[in-house]
This record gives structure tokens, C-alpha cells and sequence, in this order.
């Protein structure tokens, strides 16, 4: 089935380029990079290892200069590894040579942590004085940065261990998820994850319940794996936390997003205090499907006049190419680049990881996109998503290794103005009133998606990693109920969810991969929501700001970057704005 879906939309061809960091697996650059990463992390360490109280600025920026070298070159190889395993996840040669690399990434991190341990514990005025010369202002913010964790350093011997023991840590716990999933089939013709939540979008209800019950019954068949994963995970993190003197489980999240505890606190009372906007849009969809009952699973049931054409790759392309355009011609130029170059995997295959993402790789090579297409209006979004990460990547690679990565809620911000600006030109491109509703309707519904439901899930991680550390190993009823009460919650009344939708967070990745990364989406919609309003006022000025912000990288802190633009995040009333604007889109169906 996913075959013939991929020859009819064009996909079967639209395969990433990994040649363009290594030539295959067996490649002897590959073998002599991980070598040569090794080699280097030794001498690095013999060299300067108890000598940092004693560098100047210039040996603090060859040091640093060195280090920088060594992680890309190290990250260009298990970028390569990780992409090679994501779309071959039952291949166990690619699951051996992804742990081969995570091994060697652990061998050398426990080389090189000397540096980040001792300019950490380094005298604050010396350190100051360090950063404040013109050698080192390339690396200023990384700097300081680095700094922030002092506070949750252990001893040089503990953060050694901790770094040798990582492969067999959370990533390998993270890895299993993967293989799990990419091996799970579901219903009768033994179908992708991907292609059943897809049926949670068709108009015939009896399609969404049957994909919604293929669903449950595929992940029961799995739930004491992962609900094991799960408790595992939350374990590794409790005690991770408490080693470190975290405060509170989001402590660490928040620290690595540059971000207050106070800030995304203040984030998430504004959404959960607005949870009547979805409660009021789902009551009314209720009406306009004409429905006794909304369940769990008509939640995403398109309405009566949404265009469902099925939308080629070439379609798709020229979609989003021309949305960015409209914007800026230099953002399209480079979204264009991903196409012409082969730098995005798009068709459903057998053992292909689910979902999408945008991987930065590494400065000197490009990122790469990963989605699987399907043809519907959603996967176009998707698509744009994914490119507004892309072209933010791309953008920011100039300014190096350190400073191109940016925080997880700035990065979500580039994403979603995407999307916004798809949003926007497909709107335009409709001709009569009710199809501008009901596309309106779709829009909020991925607006709801990006803000309520993961603040939703925001709550749902703060309940269970709360009760995990006071009530010890959580069963899967307890997972569950904690899940279905964080959902009521959002719902309320609007929505009926049936016993089946308890299990569903088991599917979720981020959960997993990333604890506490979920805010990160509502951040960075109801940010692009207040630029949005910005850049309609005076597209001209905006403009080149806003693709400065994107050439930023992580050069600097969130509260920084957004300085240009007026916007302070401490402000309950910025993102009551943001919250105001979705409500406001919603008058207008109602």
C-alpha cells in the first residue's frame, strides 16, 4: 500500500543524499573520523587538561577553537549513523552502527568534560576578563553559557563515569522506542503507524473508529515494553535531577532553553487559564458535524467543504516554495535548496521511523529533512514545518558549530512562522466562503495542536514525573489515568474520550527522547503569532529582522534575540496577545 502511494505522489525518488556526509557505511573516511576524533580528544586532553586557570585569551580560543573542530567532526558521524538507522529501523546493522558511534562519542566526551568542569569552577573575574577580550568575543555567548551549569557539575570523576555510561543510558533506551515502533503493525493489513493516524483525518467515522481501535490494540500488544521504557526513563531522570540538585523536573529543560523557571511558568498558566478556546471550538464542531457525541477520534474529522484533494510532491513544492516567497525571496531560495539537493526523505517505507523532523548535521555539510508524505493538506504543513527548521539551520550554520544551535523554543518559532505563512497563501487561494472556514477550522485545530495539547502534555509529564518520584514505579493504570486526567482538563465536556485514547501517550517520542520539550511548540506559536501581527504592519522592517533572527543561530539568549522586536516573554500579557489572536480566529467561525 505504501508503494502505491509513493509512485502516485511522487515520493518513491524524493530520498536524502547521506553521500553528501559519508559515502556508505563502509566508508574508510567514517572509520578514520571516529579515529581521528579519539586521537584528538587524548592529545587535547594531555595538552590542556588542569591548565585552563593558566590560559591567556588566545590558548582559551585555540582550546576552544579545537574542541569545536572535534565535536563537529564527531556529530558529522553520528548524524550520518542516526539518519542511516531512521529509515531502516528493523536493519540491525544500522542499529550496531549507531551504538558503535554513541560508545565512541562517550569514550571521547569523557576525554574532553575536563574543559567544561574546570571553566565552569573557573574564577568569576578571571572568567569575565576571559570573555570580555577580543580573542574570545567569537565564543562569548558559548561561554557564558556554559558557565550557567556550575551550579549542576559533579565531580570530575562522577561526570566521567556518567559520560562512559551514557550508550547504555537513555539513548539506547530512546533507540528501543524506535525499534519497537518500526517493527509494530497495526489492524488486519498490518499497516504503519503513520498510515493509521492518518485515517483519523478521513470524513467516514467508521474509518476513524477502526483506525483508532487498530491503533489501541497495537500499542497493548506492546504496553508492558513501554511502559517499562517509560518508568525507566522517568527513573534515569529522578536521579539524574537529584545527583545535579535540580529543584524541580523541569529544572533542566528550562536551564537548557536559556529560560527562567519563572518565564515558562507564566507560559503555561496563560494557556491552561484560555483552556475555554479549544472547549468552545470542539462544542462547536460538534454542531457543524452534526454529531449527538464528539469522540476522541472525530477530534480531527475534516468539516463538509475542506478541500481534500490529494496533493502531488511537486504540488506540495511548489505550495510552500511560494509562500516563502511571498515573504522573502531569500528564505524561498533557500528552502529551495532542499529539494534541488537532496536533502529530504519523503516516502512511507517499510521500517521508516514515524513522524518528522529537520536534523541540523553539522556547519560545514547541510541539514536534512525527514517527513513522510502522505499528499494531504496536513503533510504540506508538515513540510513547511520542517523547512522553516531547515532554512533556520541553514541560515545559522555560518556562525559555527557552538553557536548555530539555537534553543529548542526558538527553533519552534521558526517552524510554526512557516507554517503561518502557508496558512496564509493557501487561505488566499480559495475561492468560496465555507471553504475558508472550514480551512480556518483546520488551521485552529493545528493551532490547538501546537499551544493546548502540548501544554496538555506539558501537565501530563508534570504528573507522572511527580508521581514517579513520590509514589516509586507507576503501573500502566496509573500512567494512563494520569494521561486521561491532563487531557480532561483541556477538554472538559467538549469531547468524549473513550477508554482506548488512555494508552495513547505511549506513543508519543518526546516524552522519551526529550522530558519537557513539549512547551517548547506553544512558546514558539503564540511567539510567530505576535510577530505575525508585527511583520503585517510593516512587512518592510520586519523582514530583514526577522531573517536576522534566523542568522543568529544560538549566538545568543532567547530574551536577547527577541529584543528587536519589542517582545518580552516575562509579560503575562504578551501571551495572553498571542492567546487573543486564536481566540479572535475563532469568533470569526463561530
Amino acid at each position: 500500500m505504501s508503494e502505491e502511494l509513493n509512485k502516485q505522489l511522487g515520493t518513491r525518488e524524493i530520498i536524502w543524499r547521506l553521500e553528501d556526509l559519508y559515502q556508505g557505511t563502509d566508508d574508510p573516511a567514517l572509520t578514520n573520523d571516529l579515529a581521528t576524533c579519539e586521537e584528538e580528544a587524548r592529545a587535547i586532553k594531555a595538552e590542556f587538561a588542569g591548565r585552563l586557570a593558566d590560559l591567556d585569551a588566545a590558548g582559551l580560543r585555540q582550546l576552544v577553537q579545537r574542541l569545536e573542530t572535534l565535536e563537529s567532526r564527531l556529530g558529522r558521524t553520528a548524524t550520518f549513523a542516526f539518519l542511516n538507522f531512521t529509515t531502516q529501523t528493523k536493519n540491525a546493522a544500522a542499529g550496531a552502527l549507531l551504538q558503535k558511534i554513541r560508545e565512541a562519542g562517550s569514550r571521547i566526551g569523557k576525554e574532553t568534560v575536563f574543559f567544561e568542569l574546570e571553566w565552569s569552577r573557573l574564577d568569576a573575574d578571571l572568567a569575565q576578563n576571559l570573555m570580555e577580550a577580543p580573542e574570545t568575543s567569537e565564543y562569548r555567548h558559548y561561554l557564558a553559557s556554559l558557565r550557567r551549569y556550575a551550579p549542576h557539575l559533579l565531580g570530575d570523576a562522577e561526570e566521567a563515569l556518567l559520560i562512559e555510561r551514557a550508550p547504555a543510558g537513555r539513548s539506547s533506551w530512546t533507540t528501543l522506542f524506535d525499534k519497537i515502533m518500526g517493527h509494530l503493525r497495526f489492524g488486519a493489513n498490518g499497516r504503519s503507524e503513520e498510515e493509521v493516524l492518518s485515517d483519523l483525518h478521513l470524513p467516514d467515522r467508521d474509518q476513524r473508529r477502526r483506525a483508532a481501535a487498530e491503533l489501541t490494540a497495537g500499542l497493548d500488544s506492546q504496553l508492558h515494553v513501554l511502559t517499562h521504557t517509560f518508568n525507566t526513563l522517568l527513573a534515569d531522570k529522578m536521579i539524574d535531577d537529584r545527583l545535579r540538585n535540580f529543584p524541580h523536573w523541569l529544572s533542566s529543560m528550562n536551564l537548557h532553553n536559556e529560560l527562567a523557571d519563572a518565564t515558562v511558568e507564566t507560559l503555561v498558566n496563560a494557556v491552561t487559564d484560555r483552556y475555554d478556546i479549544p472547549q468552545r471550538y470542539y462544542r462547536l464542531k460538534r454542531t457543524l458535524l452534526g454529531l449527538d457525541e464528539l469522540l476522541d477520534y472525530d477530534r480531527y474529522a475534516p468539516l463538509p467543504d475542506l478541500p481534500t484533494t490529494t496533493v502531488n510532491w511537486e504540488q506540495c513544492r511548489e505550495l510552500v516554495l511560494q509562500a516563502f516567497n511571498d515573504f522573502s525571496p531569500e528564505m524561498a531560495d533557500q528552502a529551495e535548496l532542499f529539494f534541488q539537493r537532496g536533502w529530504i526523505h519523503a516516502p512511507l517505507l517499510e521500517g521508516k521511523r514515524g513522524g518528522a523532523f529537520a536534523h541540523p548535521a553539522v556547519p560545514e555539510v547541510h541539514p536534512y529533512i525527514m517527513v513522510n508524505y502522505t499528499g494531504n493538506l496536513r503533510d504540506i504543513s508538515t513540510v513547511a514545518h520542517e523547512l522553516g527548521h531547515g532554512v533556520h539551520q541553514h541560515l545559522a550554520a555560518a556562525r559555527g558549530y557552538y553557536n548555530s544551535s539555537t534553543t529548542l523554543v526558538l527553533a519552534e518559532t521558526a517552524s510554526v512562522f512557516a507554517e503561518l505563512l502557508l496558512f496564509n497563501r493557501q487561505l488566499a487561494l480559495l475561492d468560496s466562503a465555507e471553504a475558508r472556514r472550514a480551512f480556518t477550522c483546520q488551521k485552529l485545530e493545528s493551532i490547538f495542536a501546537t499551544v493546548f495539547r502540548q501544554i496538555a502534555m506539558n501537565r501530563f509529564e508534570d504528573r507522572v514525573h511527580n508521581a514517579r518520584r513520590l509514589e516509586g514505579e507507576l503501573s500502566t493504570e496509573q500512567i494512563s489515568a494520569h494521561w486521561r486526567a491532563s487531557q480532561e482538563e483541556m477538554f472538559a465536556d467538549s469531547i468524549t474520550l473513550s477508554d482506548d485514547y488512555n494508552t495513547w501517550w505511549s506513543y508519543i517520542p518526546h516524552f522519551l527522547n526529550t522530558p519537557g520539550y513539549v512547551y517548547s511548540y506553544a512558546f514558539g506559536e503564540l511567539l510567530v503569532l505576535a510577530l505575525f501581527k508585527i511583520y503585517q504592519q510593516d512587512p518592510e522592517v520586519f523582514v530583514p529582522k526577522y531573517l536576522d533572527l534566523l542568522k543568529a543561530g544560538g549566538s545568543a539568549t532567547p530574551y536577547q534575540l527577541v529584543k528587536p522586536f519589542g517582545v518580552n516573554l516575562d509579560d503575562p500579557a504578551f501571551w495572553n496577545g498571542g492567546l487573543q489572536v486564536i481566540d479572535e480566529m475563532l469568533q470569526g467561525v463561530e
